[in-house]
């Protein structure tokens, strides 16, 4: 028990020692805990912009463990749009047919952050999956995939915003 003890203690001591904070430490230095979040409903995918804007609202709850409040009362706030999707064939069968796709997703975040200044984050993530041979992507792996794929492009902003609050 003391061997136990001692050795979560002095876990505790190199974790605090060397500095380490977590993401969400760095992320309300720069947004506040109070974020209006708005994602831009693209014209041609409606359906993406939904699943984007879900993704957003999750990382505000979840990630930035920050509070989702109307735009007068926020502290920062998020504005992102859908910039591209992209669908590329990265495996095929013997007979030339595709059997698995790779998803890109860009997401262009404009944020103004709690000392009033705007910023403009690119973000990219990816998702792959596999499809039958010589069939179409159906609609809800294409809308999966893109959900996932949007998901990892709200991570890649969450680690860039976490390097401006280092800085």
């Amino acid at each position: 028990m003391i061997r136990l003890l001692s050795l979560v203690f002095s876990l505790f001591l190199l974790i605090n020692g060397c500095g380490y904070k977590p993401t969400v430490v760095y992320t309300k230095e720069i947004l506040g805990d109070r974020i209006y979040a708005e994602v831009e409903t693209s014209l041609e995918d409606p359906e993406n912009s939904v699943l984007i804007k879900d993704a957003l609202r999750e990382a505000v709850l979840n990630r930035f463990r920050s509070k989702l409040v109307r735009k007068d009362l926020a502290t920062s706030t998020i504005y992102m749009k859908l910039n591209k999707v992209t669908f590329m064939p990265i495996q095929y069968d013997r007979n030339g047919y595709v059997i698995a796709y790779k998803t890109y997703v860009e997401l262009k975040t404009r944020y103004r952050d709690r000392a009033g200044r705007e910023k403009i984050i690119l973000s990219r993530g990816d998702y792959d999956f596999n499809i039958e041979s010589n069939s179409v992507i159906s609609d809800t792996k294409r809308f999966e995939a893109i959900r996932l794929a949007s998901s990892k492009a709200i991570d890649h902003f969450i680690s860039k915003l976490s390097i401006e609050g280092i800085r």
